[in-house]
């Protein structure tokens, strides 16, 4: 690790625009394991331009870290465009979550899935299989209530975020600056 690692340590969720190319995800996580930072959260995906994909990724690191890793990730050709979301953008993540129930307590875990806007994707006599949608502290919440019943399998995505109001990520810098695939003509 080199330069400055003094502050505190903080969560960081970047979306990192890509060109949508093989190998392009390899780089931009390897140079976060390079530098012994691991990636807490990551979820891929397309964007609206069919060239581009977006990395959703969050890290615990210090600001002036982050500054650093943002610079070697600036650097890679395929890299678009980076830019942090703000604390208060819209965040997601989704759990598939398989608890144990019984006849007995199956009323209870599902008033638990309603008032968390979840749903039953599956039940048997033994289990219910769950799928929620929600920022990270709500489904953290969820499966809290869930694990007196006994949590058998988890499954979660990467958060995907993004940012509050009419702007886009895409908006963000000059038109002349975005790469061909990304020019709205």
């Amino acid at each position: 690790m080199t330069g400055p690692t003094t502050g505190i340590t903080r969560s960081h969720t970047l979306s990192v625009l890509v060109e949508n190319k093989p190998g392009v995800l390899a780089r931009v996580a390897g140079l976060f394991s390079r530098r012994g930072f691991n990636i807490d959260s990551l979820a891929v995906g397309p964007t609206e331009h069919p060239d581009v994909s977006r990395i959703t990724l969050s890290a615990n690191v210090v600001d002036e870290t982050l500054e650093q890793l943002t610079k070697q990730l600036n650097k890679l050709i395929e890299v678009i465009k980076i830019v942090e979301l703000e604390p208060g953008a819209a965040r997601r993540e989704l759990i598939l979550v398989k608890v144990r129930t019984t006849a007995a307590d199956r009323g209870q875990v599902l008033e638990i899935i309603q008032i968390f806007g979840g749903k039953a994707v599956d039940i048997t006599h033994d289990t219910i299989t769950i799928e929620a949608v929600g920022s990270p502290d709500k489904l953290e919440a969820l499966l809290r209530l869930l694990e007196p019943y006994g949590v058998k399998e988890l499954v979660q995505s990467g958060l995907v975020a993004i940012g509050r109001g009419s702007r886009s990520i895409t908006d963000r810098s000059p038109r002349s600056e975005r790469p061909k695939a990304m020019r709205l003509v």
